[in-house]
């Protein structure tokens, strides 16, 4: 069936050549497979090695509470107005029609129960010294009986517009308060001929001494417009 056994093949053997070309082929793989495995080794070393420190920033500290707010009924000025009472006092005018009737006004009782310093609010402390302020600013219409000034001081000249015979106007805008006293945060100058004579005329409203206006017998903040005239008399 078969005409050559296997096993009576001829076997074929490698020249010298070929032989010495294996042995460098393979030395060769050999190497390259080494240095190949050292390198990986080194680099592994190196991370393994690595001793590079991270430090994490920590997270901020939460922020301090909010203060806890006062109650609606504790008085925190520094300088809170006297306790006492507030002094009904009668229009000069009988009037004619019947004033304009004001919903959203406030009314305390307690303000005009006689006891205390007059002047003074139910809610003060005895022995405070600060102004009576009222949310509420009236103008001259609104009132029962406008601000009327009680004392006045005459303004001071500028000496060098004196001299030149210069005169000058200033007109204002303010508040006066329950006590009848100028508030300065609202003194504000409208117009003025000469800017010299502005702060004589602001010296002038802080020195005055007012009536305060009142609704119903009440003292009540209202706002006021005055001009201060300068002028050279003989």
């Amino acid at each position: 069936m078969f005409e050559n056994l296997i096993e009576s093949q001829p076997k074929k053997f490698k020249s010298w050549g070929q032989s010495l070309m294996s042995v460098v082929v393979h030395a060769a793989v050999i190497f390259f497979a080494i240095k190949a495995t050292a390198g990986a080794a080194q680099v592994l070393e190196a991370i393994i090695q690595d001793t590079t420190m991270f430090f994490l920033k920590p997270p901020p500290p939460p922020p301090p509470p909010p203060p806890e707010a006062p109650p609606p009924d504790a008085i925190v000025t520094a300088n809170p107005p006297p306790q006492g009472f507030q002094t009904v006092i009668p229009p000069d005018k009988i009037p004619t029609t019947i004033p304009p009737v004001d919903l959203n006004q406030k009314f305390n009782p307690d303000d005009f129960s006689g006891r205390g310093i007059e002047g003074g609010i139910a809610a003060g402390v005895i022995g405070g010294t600060g102004p009576v302020i009222q949310d509420e600013t009236y103008l001259q219409d609104q009132v029962d009986d406008p601000v009327r000034p009680i004392s006045q001081p005459s303004p001071r000249y500028p000496p060098v517009l004196q001299q030149a015979g210069i005169t000058g106007r200033v007109e204002l805008q303010y508040v006066v308060d329950t006590t009848g006293h100028a508030e300065r945060a609202s003194l504000k100058v409208l117009s003025s001929s000469n800017k010299n004579f502005e702060r004589p005329a602001r010296e002038v409203i802080m020195k005055s001494v007012f009536k305060p206006a009142r609704i119903r017998g009440r003292a009540v903040r209202q706002l006021v417009m005055q001009a201060i005239s300068f002028s050279i008399t003989n």
